[in-house]
């Protein structure tokens, strides 16, 4: 990497080290934490064709959508009526995450309380319910619309929500940083710890985007696959030759970040230790990667020294891996600058084969992935890899999963706008 350099690592700064005590996940393969796991390192592929509305007047009709999710068995019914879908996730995935941090729902303790944060990203919010809601107003007139629009359109309802309901009452806000949006918040509630403006952080993202308009829209752009309609779990496949484009995905995926030394005094169970972060931006393309993907080689450079550790120490990463052929490249190309010879022996794999691409909440549940395949020496694999690309050379853990001991896992998320960030967790050694 060259141009500005990396600063020294959080411990030669002398911040504190900052651990996992808690995971929530809502996906297209599961609504907890271990079936998502369970259906990742099964190779199960959570796409099918969209059966939240009529999608025959779109090109693309296939989405990973949550299944048999119900938000009244998270909040009351009155605060589902409320809320767009996002919420109900974002809420559904922290609550699994507090409880299996073993931190009470909600918080009592005062000190605990006020030392316990809340950041949620999201990269498009309630879209939906403002597209109904407009809708509405267009043919029965402006009248129609309601009090609850707004802090159902807003993205940072989610974080505003769980605050509310969890009795947290340090920092909070939203990123809304597209696909880039978990990684952001993740990176930043680190940050908000090691500097000691919290103790805890509750930190992800959720996402519910799919709706015919949002789908027509990307499906303009042409970043969505069209070609298997028929086949739709055949059609996310990342660093595959015959890739054409992303899926379209909802859920969420939350962490509980803690200090090390607050974790220990109150007996948790420590999951893992997160080690480095990093954001860049291209400043190339709003929505194309940078050639050679400059501004992923920065972040993953960066983050890197964050940690303290070099490109021997990842064992493992688990790729941004759209499905779409611009992506792809830039991100194998990146890797390859980044990790140079080494680049052939680290496994790489792409979560989004499986799960579609869940846009701001993304790296929230690979996040999650990344942490599980610490813990339980399983990688996930990249499944529909079937003709190899020549410009996707790598080792992309091709459709099966892999038994091996990694210590280290390093997480990318790309968004349209150029944004970068990179995500380094490690096994916790006390």
């Amino acid at each position: 990497m060259t141009g500005r350099p990396p600063r020294p690592s959080s411990a030669e700064r002398g911040e504190p080290r900052v651990v996992v005590t808690g995971m929530g996940a809502v996906t297209p393969v599961g609504n907890d934490v271990p079936s998502y796991w369970a259906a990742l390192i099964a190779g199960r592929s959570g796409i099918d064709c969209i059966a939240s509305f009529d999608p025959s007047r779109l090109d693309a009709r296939i989405a990973g959508e949550v299944r048999g999710f119900d938000a009244e068995l998270v909040m009351p019914k009155k605060e589902a009526r409320r809320h767009d879908r996002y919420v109900h996730l974002a809420w559904a995935a922290s609550v699994e995450a507090l409880a299996m941090a073993g931190i009470p729902n909600p918080i009592v303790d005062d000190e605990l309380a006020e030392g316990t944060g809340v950041i949620i990203g999201s990269g498009i919010g309630g879209i939906n319910t403002m597209i109904r809601d407009v809708i509405e107003a267009h043919d029965l007139g402006v009248e129609r619309i309601g009090p609850f629009l707004v802090t159902s359109l807003i993205p940072d309802m989610g974080a505003g929500y769980v605050a509310i309901y969890a009795n947290a009452r340090g920092p909070n806000y939203a990123t809304v940083s597209a696909c880039s949006s978990s990684n952001h918040a993740i990176g930043d509630a680190l940050n908000i710890i090691r500097r000691g403006d919290a103790d805890v952080m509750i930190a992800g993202g959720a996402e519910s985007g799919i709706g015919e308009i949002p789908v027509a829209a990307f499906a303009a752009m042409r970043a969505l696959s069209t070609k298997r309609n028929d086949a739709p779990q055949k059609a996310s496949r990342p660093f595959d030759a015959d890739r054409d484009g992303f899926v379209m995905a909802d859920g969420a995926g939350v962490l509980v970040l803690e200090a090390l030394d607050h974790a220990i005094a109150r007996g948790a169970t420590i999951l893992g230790e997160m080690a480095g972060y990093a954001a860049t931006d291209d400043a190339s393309h709003i929505t194309l990667p940078a050639p050679g993907g400059r501004g992923a080689v920065a972040s993953m450079s960066l983050a890197m020294a964050d940690a303290g550790m070099t490109i021997d120490d990842i064992g493992y990463i688990n790729a941004h891996g759209t499905s779409t052929v611009p992506n792809d490249k830039a991100e194998t190309a990146a890797i390859k600058t980044v990790f140079g010879e080494r680049a052939y022996q680290v496994p790489v794999s792409s979560t989004k084969s499986m799960t579609g691409h869940l846009l701001g909440a993304g790296g929230g549940i690979e996040a999650i992935a990344c942490i599980m395949a610490i813990e339980d020496g399983v990688l996930p694999p990249t499944i529909n890899y079937e003709n190899p690309d020549p410009d996707c050379d790598l080792d992309y853990v091709p459709n099966v999963a892999r038994q091996a001991k990694v210590d280290t896992a390093m997480s990318n998320s790309f968004g349209f706008g150029g944004h970068n960030a990179t995500l380094i967790f490690k096994r916790y050694v006390a």
